[in-house]
């Protein structure tokens, strides 16, 4: 089996170390940078790259600042370390095109899973035959992981691209958030991943519906969930 590959992108060497350590004795081949602009550079030398893992407080650039300029030219999985935990950082984080967040300080199994849980998915829906799924408007393509409406690509992160993937297969029935939530980030859920669902839903929204305010694809189901008409 291929070696999986992380960056890490912290300006805090002990930091750097303990993740190292902690992946590389998990099987994955690391990779370190210090500050964004190194970061991007090494992503573009190493375009198949598995995961990227990005602080959010960095001098120069903030990690947020860093990823939206690596959506530019790759989707690889992001997720965000931070001491930060008001919920509108969590949602800037996410709108900035980041797949998961983990709050410092943190444990080496929560650590674990997530990374396991982003690559798991990312090479999942990367791999195997092109498969379609076709709406009137909406399209997507499993195998390039891509999504159209009307034609037009539409740039979505790759949890966003999962959850459109997880309504269109669903598609007419009402959703849970418990059901969403273990079938796209492969997680137990749990009470505080709510806020998690709302953010993506809302982004997703965004980016789909010619008004997000009033959404006619992707609807609120009251005391049911989601549904994708």
């Amino acid at each position: 089996m291929e070696q999986r590959k992380v960056l890490i992108v912290d300006d805090e060497p002990d930091i750097r170390e303990i993740l190292e350590l902690l992946l590389t004795s998990d099987g994955y081949k690391v990779f370190l940078s210090a500050d964004g602009e190194n970061a991007i550079r090494l992503l573009k030398e190493n375009p198949l790259m598995d995961l990227i893992i990005l602080d959010v407080m960095m001098p120069h650039e903030d990690g947020i600042t860093v990823l939206r300029k690596i959506r530019g030219f790759s989707k690889i999985p992001a997720l965000f370390l931070t001491a930060k935990t008001q919920e509108s950082d969590k949602a800037e984080a996410y709108a900035s095109g980041g797949d998961d967040f983990l709050e410092k300080p943190f444990s080496q199994n929560e650590l674990l899973m997530k990374v396991n849980s982003l690559i798991r998915r990312y090479r999942d829906y990367s791999g195997g035959n092109s498969e379609s799924v076709v709406t009137d408007v909406i399209t997507i393509d499993e195998n390039l992981k891509r999504a159209y409406k009307s034609g037009a690509l539409l740039n979505l992160t790759d949890t966003e691209f999962d959850m459109l993937k997880f309504f269109l297969k669903n598609r007419g029935k009402p959703v849970d958030t418990k059901t969403l939530y273990e079938a796209v980030w492969d997680e137990k859920y749990v009470a505080s991943a709510q806020n998690t669902i709302m953010v993506h839903i809302l982004n997703l929204r965004k980016k789909i519906e010619d008004d997000h305010t009033n959404p006619v694809f992707l609807k609120t189901i009251w005391g049911k969930g989601y549904q994708f008409d």
